[in-house]
């Protein structure tokens, strides 16, 4: 008989930013795929509902539960590498960053990845984490198999080939299909990107903004509200030589401005926010240019430890610009002060019926605020110009739509609540924050 290391909880899980609590009636740690099953049939048997947690990157109540709490922590590590086929199958639990450090010890990489790696490989790509690219989408999208395991209690194999109907919901499942417990990536061999990044006028990056795309593989920016100024990212393939940032300088550029000295500006923008316009011009000129090559993980992702909480939308990208531009006039008319810059990336379209990126070329616009301040006067102003450019909010990031607006927003929304329906007619991977975006 599998035993499951189960323990009745007696304490509050919080998610990073602070914006979710949640007291289950007990937790678990599978060590395995049986005992995650055995988990779930047990949970069943009694009446409660599960959900797993990664490392609670989510801002949205999207992994909550009052029933069982799965922590993953145990299903880590590689499954197998095939060279052949160029997959890497990967357990559930696996932090993103312990995955890209495997890969590049055997000259291997993702194509692509979002711009931070805490996450779990399950917590990031059921919530759709993505990056910035022109032809190269998000982490779910690299996704070639995965395996499930189903309200009943059942392990289930999906790919292309094997239960395709259930393959193409689940890569970005929202937890709402099953718990995934192993995933295949696609990969390939290892490569180096040259980074180059530069202070640009808000008003150039926006009229040039489709040669940018166009021009590169990866491009992004960050604009300052209240100021004219941005900083644009663009990372291209490179045939070398490597040439990472040198020790001081790259300790300055993340360590130094991009989380001390912003954790300290952040603070003083909450505790005197009229000081924000002037601390903003600062900061957008606190990064200076520079170049340098390295391998894909140490150019796409950079360490975030100033918490904020966050709203993205993702939007035709044809549209991106101009709701931009409205974003700003927003700003400048109203009493609203922002310490934190507005993020813009893109993404190729893709097949996942509720990818953000799902048949549409788009481009995402996210906005912070730092942790404790008053943001949702901002976020719902920045939400009613998203909408009006239909678009759809970023599942793990906080928004306010629900299930009739989305199934307007997704084509193919019908499609993934009929996987529901069939995998888990009586929810029990349901709660609050699933029956308000997918219905019940």
């Amino acid at each position: 008989m599998t035993i499951v290391n189960r323990t009745r909880s007696s304490s509050t899980w919080v998610n990073w930013a602070g914006t979710v609590s949640a007291r289950p009636t007990r937790e678990a740690r599978p060590a395995s795929v049986d005992e995650l099953a055995e988990t779930v049939r047990t949970a069943a048997a009694e009446g409660l509902r599960v959900k797993t947690v990664g490392t609670g990157h989510s801002f949205t109540a999207i992994a909550a539960t009052d029933g069982v709490l799965i922590r993953p922590d145990l299903l880590t590590g590689i499954r197998r590498i095939d060279r052949r086929a160029m997959t890497v199958t990967v357990e559930s639990g696996t932090p993103l960053k312990r995955l890209n450090a495997a890969l590049a010890r055997e000259g291997l990489s993702l194509t692509n990845m979002g711009d931070i790696m805490e996450q779990t490989v399950a917590g990031a790509t059921s919530t759709g984490t993505h990056g910035t690219g022109r032809e190269s989408a998000s982490i779910a999208a690299q996704i070639t198999g995965l395996e499930l395991v189903t309200a009943a209690g059942e392990v289930l194999t999906c790919s292309a080939q094997e239960n395709p109907e259930v393959f193409a919901a689940a890569r970005i499942g929202l937890g709402a299909l099953g718990v995934v417990s192993a995933i295949t990536f696609a990969v390939e061999p290892l490569f180096l990107l040259r980074a180059q990044e530069e202070p640009m006028p808000f008003d150039r990056v926006v009229a040039e903004f489709d040669a940018l795309h166009t021009e590169n593989e990866h491009f992004e920016f960050y604009w300052f509200p209240h100021t004219s100024g941005c900083v644009t990212k663009r990372n291209n393939r490179s045939q070398g030589p490597i040439d990472p940032p040198g020790r001081i300088s790259g300790w300055v550029e993340e360590e130094l401005l991009s989380n001390g000295l912003f954790q300290v500006v952040s603070t003083l923008g909450k505790a005197v926010p009229a000081a924000v316009p002037a601390i903003a011009k600062v900061s957008s000129r606190a990064l200076s240019a520079r170049t340098y090559t390295d391998i894909p993980y140490k150019v796409f992702t950079s360490p975030r430890r100033v918490r904020f909480v966050e709203m993205e939308y993702a939007l035709p990208r044809r549209a991106a610009m101009a709701a931009l531009r409205e974003l700003k006039a927003m700003l400048e008319r109203s009493p609203l002060r922002v310490s934190f810059p507005v993020e813009v990336r893109t993404a190729p379209a893709d097949d996942i019926p509720l990818s953000t990126a799902s048949g549409r070329d788009t481009a995402y616009i996210a906005v912070h605020m730092y942790k404790g301040t008053p943001y949702r006067g901002y976020f719902t102003e920045v939400e009613r110009i998203m909408t009006a450019h239909e678009g759809r909010p970023h599942w793990g990031k906080l928004h306010t739509r629900d299930a009739a607006y989305l199934a307007a927003a997704y084509p193919r929304f019908a499609e993934f609540t009929a996987v529901r329906d069939r995998l888990d007619p009586d929810r029990l991977f349901g709660n609050d924050y699933l029956r308000r975006v997918l219905g019940d």
